[in-house]
């Protein structure tokens, strides 16, 4: 058993022992069975509104586990440290934050996976309604924006580079990578990953691809940031070929030309 299996059934413990928290669920990769040694545990724990203000958030995580730090991240999720360098994520919200369950893109699990606690049967009928997976683009429109985010984010790098700005690209080739990986799980039918789409990459697709996708990557230097927008936008305007041709979509060769051009 992993320790985090251990965690888990603290966590699910301490829900049902506190009569200030009225429902609770588990998401991620242990909710989906995806689950390894190195994954995280992840909650939303949805208390009484009168309750919340005074709940110490380190002190409640710390039943589950010693806690060796707690931060809030850039996302507004109370992220603790276990022993062990595991990370717990945990979403202190009230019971009014319930209805935005339904905005969730997908759950990626089933409900019974997911379902801690439910003390007066308002989350189960909120989770059952959010879709099993996210919605993956599948019409020319959304096919031509997708392409297009990864240009807008290739020549920023392309030109903040030429600046001299090197991190700044190194930065901005990160999210052109992103958009890459989207655009090859579209053009390999291999969207299971969707949300986060450099998740079990590796595995989801051929080897081949893979390969070129790591020739894109690179050091925050000069030179290397050259080489890996070129090999980015010889890898990126493949796949851009492939997915207009099969969406029926037009090509904006002016663009490529001066992309080719300017890249050279």
């Amino acid at each position: 058993m992993l320790i985090q299996h251990r965690l888990i059934d603290a966590v699910r413990e301490a829900c049902h022992a506190d009569p200030r928290l009225d429902a609770a669920l588990m998401y991620g990769s242990f909710a989906t069975d995806e689950a390894d040694a190195h994954s995280d545990i992840e909650f939303w724990l949805f208390f009484l509104p009168h309750e919340l203000a005074d709940i110490d958030r380190r002190a409640w995580c710390a039943q589950i586990a010693p806690v060796t730090h707690l931060v809030r991240n850039e996302f507004g999720t109370d992220v603790v440290f276990f022993p062990g360098l595991i990370r717990g994520e945990f979403h202190f919200v009230t019971t009014d934050d319930i209805p935005t369950v339904r905005t969730w893109p997908a759950r990626g699990a089933t409900v019974d996976r997911m379902m801690v606690l439910d003390r007066r049967g308002r989350l189960r009928p909120v989770l059952e309604g959010v879709p099993d997976h996210p919605p993956v683009p599948d019409a020319g429109d959304d096919i031509e924006a997708l392409c297009g985010r990864f240009a807008n984010w290739l020549i920023l790098a392309h030109h903040v580079a030429a600046r001299g700005e090197i991190l700044r690209a190194w930065d901005a080739l990160g999210h052109a990578h992103r958009h890459l990986l989207w655009m090859t799980r579209r053009a390999e039918d291999s969207t299971a990953h969707w949300l986060t789409p450099s998740r079990a990459a590796e595995a989801d697709l051929p080897p081949r691809v893979v390969a070129e996708l790591q020739g894109t990557t690179t050091a925050a230097e000069a030179d290397g940031i050259r080489e890996a927008l070129r090999a980015a936008w010889s890898y990126g305007h493949g796949c851009w070929i492939r997915l207009a041709q099969r969406y029926g979509r037009p090509l904006p060769d002016e663009l490529f030309d001066e992309i080719e051009r300017a890249l050279r």
